[in-house]
């Protein structure tokens, strides 16, 4: 498990892509979703991604492995959406163990292989942890400011079936992203303690913010500073930012975190903006360009893609991230001012 931790030393370690808009690209059918196994499910599955680690095992294969190609140094598991809140909205709620186990295992058979053939360059997997679609802190109606569509333990139990899915399957480390609300990635980091101390085990926790728009908070209201300040009696392996923004704007939220602590920082921004249809137009050489600050500016030890990007987004930022140090690690008692 100090694998991980020789490597942050290094070099930069890079973070895969996008998977949903690599899965788009197969156009996938609601009979591609079901598969032989799912064929007369009672709900429809289409947009189940998670599901397709059971039901198309080879796309998912194929698209870790495409990225490590590119130069990522770390995999995300297809586990997005991987607990039964939800998997609730396809009924799916029994398979949960099952997606992550799944997702876990096919990762780390193709980390595996390219550990092999590039020893010098280990790979890893990352569990990736989702914020489900219900807020803890947050009531879903605003003529009930007091109602919760979800508690702490109904979420604690959740994340801690999804862990040990993870974790059975073979991950290296956990990746709970694109929080915007810190109650929830609370209860999936109770959950993560909860496990590793029932097994014995130590396993390195990345955790991923999103800053949801121009106010520079996350959508329950918490600044960067503030985000880091609440979550750090974990002992975090990193803590950075995803999704939401591009990478020139998710800039200024590193900065307000890359000298106040001494975890390793991560960030996996957007390409871009969405545009009018949704999609992202932001090139590789557009992003990289942009991303090449961050490590002018020694702020970052783990860089990725999140909505919109490739292998070859990907490939572009590994070239780049290769010819800068990681940054150099405040000692602690610079503080949290």
């Amino acid at each position: 498990m100090s694998n991980i931790q020789q490597a942050l030393k290094e070099r930069i370690l890079v973070l895969d892509g996008a998977m949903g808009t690599m899965l788009q690209a197969y156009k996938f059918t609601e009979e591609d979703f079901r598969g032989e196994r799912f064929k007369d499910y009672p709900t429809p599955l289409q947009g189940n991604n998670d599901l397709l680690s059971i039901t198309q095992p080879e796309a998912i294969k194929t698209i870790h492995a495409k990225y490590f190609e590119a130069g990522a140094d770390i995999v995300e598991t297809n586990t997005f959406s991987g607990t039964t809140i939800a998997m609730a909205d396809y009924q799916m709620e029994e398979f949960v163990y099952e997606l992550n186990y799944e997702s876990a295992k096919i990762a780390k058979e193709v980390a595996d292989e390219f550990s092999v053939k590039e020893p010098h360059k280990p790979r890893f997997v990352a569990g990736s942890i989702g914020p489900t679609n219900r807020t803890a802190s947050m009531s879903p109606d605003v003529n009930d400011p007091g109602y919760r569509a979800v508690t702490f333990d109904e979420l604690r139990i959740a994340y801690k079936q999804q862990v040990e899915a993870l974790v059975d399957g073979g991950v290296d480390l956990l990746l709970v992203e694109t929080v915007f609300d810190t109650l929830n990635a609370k209860a999936a980091l109770f959950a993560i303690e909860q496990v590793k101390s029932e097994q014995g085990i130590d396993i390195p926790i990345m955790l991923s913010g999103t800053i949801t728009d121009a106010s520079g908070r996350t959508l329950s209201g918490q600044t960067a500073e503030a985000f880091l300040i609440s979550v750090s009696h974990i002992p975090l392996l990193s803590i950075g930012f995803n999704c939401a923004l591009g990478a020139n704007l998710l800039q200024p939220h590193l900065e307000a975190i890359a000298n106040k602590t001494d975890f390793a920082i991560s960030a996996h921004p957007n390409a871009g903006l969405p545009n009018a249809f949704g999609e992202y137009d932001e090139t590789p050489e557009e992003m990289g360009a942009q991303i090449e600050e961050y490590l002018k500016k020694n702020l970052i030890n783990i860089i990725g893609g999140c909505c919109g990007t490739s292998p070859e987004h990907i490939r572009f930022i590994a070239d780049i991230a290769a010819k800068y140090k990681p940054r150099t690690v405040i000692s602690s008692e610079a503080g949290i001012s």
